[in-house]
């Protein structure tokens, strides 16, 4: 019992009660330390919870037609919470696991974790678009999506190999329209080459054989034309013929004008030759006149030309009519009126190879090849061989 205030009236505590106050305060001030002390070694030996980590990133979706040049939207989960520590600006499209660099979103939604794309195809992502779209097997190509930091991992995505997105590499209504316009121009041609002087020599009457000149110039005409219009299908590309195609197309252009002139040179085919002008006559004493006739020529000269005619014969029209209609393309095509020829063969075979090599670059490069300037010459060099054999053969 604690000793109460000593007053005049009361004697003061005995010494045995206020020892008693004083183990009663330094107890309590004991029982504060040890609580205390206990609560801190508390706080220092238990064990420790790990702290809650953020979700990752997921792609749960994508709305809109994936395909060049289309625009669509990327729904990511936990968007807001990986961009607090990172920028979302960087976040690149990953097709088939390869990133689409240079694609970066135009628009960003964190609330709602939205990501709107619109992809193109430019200098840095020109080489994955190749790789996507080019040896096509169908207007379609099934392919993985997600996004992902351009220098990192695409996020975890529900379009992964078992939930695959399809990735149109040709559009149904353009490639339709271009189809039936590349059928038509075909078909028209063939039917014009059949029955027209089109890519034939020209003749006074009927259908003249085949020409080799014209026949290079419409095949690597129409090489040409599909492969542009199968790049600009695929790629929305209009740029892609390169000056190197330029020189191959005046190759093949002058090789047909050059026939045209030396042909326009000599008589035309299936005509009959002028009648030999005649001789003048002797005089009494059997002397020729000095007078030159129509054409120029001397007196041996047209002495040289009757005994020419007298020992072979004039030309027998037959023979020229026969020269001068067709047996077969690929009859006119290498041979002319004394067989088949070498130098003929030789730019045929070269048209038909290089024609192969072009169609092949262009399937899987989606690109028209550049020529180098080795394979441009020997072109040339072709042509002017075949050139040069016609020289000769006309006069």
């Amino acid at each position: 019992m604690p000793c109460p205030r000593p007053s005049p009236r009361s004697p003061a505590c005995p010494p045995t009660q206020a020892r008693q106050r004083r183990h009663f305060q330094r107890a309590a001030v004991l029982r504060i330390v040890a609580l205390l002390l206990a609560a801190l070694l508390g706080s220092l030996l238990s064990p420790r919870l790990p702290a809650a980590e953020p979700v990752p990133p997921r792609v749960l979706g994508l709305h809109g037609h994936l395909e060049l040049d289309y625009s669509i939207t990327v729904r990511v989960q936990g968007l807001a919470a990986w961009a607090a520590h990172n920028d979302a600006r960087r976040l690149v499209p990953f097709i088939d696991g390869r990133a689409l660099p240079g694609t970066f979103p135009e628009s960003i939604d964190l609330g709602n974790g939205l990501l709107v794309y619109h992809p193109r195809i430019n200098d840095d992502s020109r080489s994955v678009w190749t790789d996507l779209l080019g040896a096509p097997e169908g207007m379609q190509r099934a392919v993985t999506f997600s996004v992902g930091p351009v220098d990192g991992s695409p996020f975890a995505s529900v379009h992964d190999e078992h939930g695959r997105v399809q990735l149109t590499v040709i559009s149904p209504i353009y490639g339709g329209i271009a189809l039936a316009v590349v059928v038509v121009t075909l078909l028209v041609f063939v039917h014009l080459a059949r029955t027209t002087s089109i890519i034939r020599k020209p003749v006074p009457f009927g259908l003249g054989p085949y020409d080799l000149g014209r026949f290079q110039m419409a095949v690597w005409f129409f090489l040409i034309y599909l492969s542009y219009t199968a790049i600009w299908l695929v790629t929305d590309d209009t740029d892609t013929i390169h000056p190197s195609l330029l020189a191959l197309l005046g190759i093949s252009a002058g090789t047909a004008l050059s026939e045209a002139v030396i042909d326009a040179g000599g008589p035309a085919p299936g005509t009959a030759p002028p009648p030999a002008a005649e001789a003048p006559a002797a005089d009494a004493h059997g002397q020729w006149p000095a007078e030159r006739t129509a054409i120029g020529q001397s007196r041996s000269r047209l002495h040289a030309a009757r005994r020419q005619l007298a020992e072979h014969g004039s030309p027998d029209p037959d023979t020229e009519l026969a020269s001068a209609t067709s047996r077969g393309l690929l009859h006119d095509l290498l041979s002319d009126a004394h067989g088949y020829r070498f130098d003929r063969f030789q730019i045929f075979a070269f048209t038909l190879i290089l024609g192969v090599v072009f169609l092949s670059g262009v399937y899987n490069n989606l690109s028209m090849p550049e020529l180098s300037p080795t394979l441009l010459g020997l072109m040339g060099l072709s042509s002017g061989t075949y050139i040069g054999f016609k020289l000769p053969e006309r006069r």
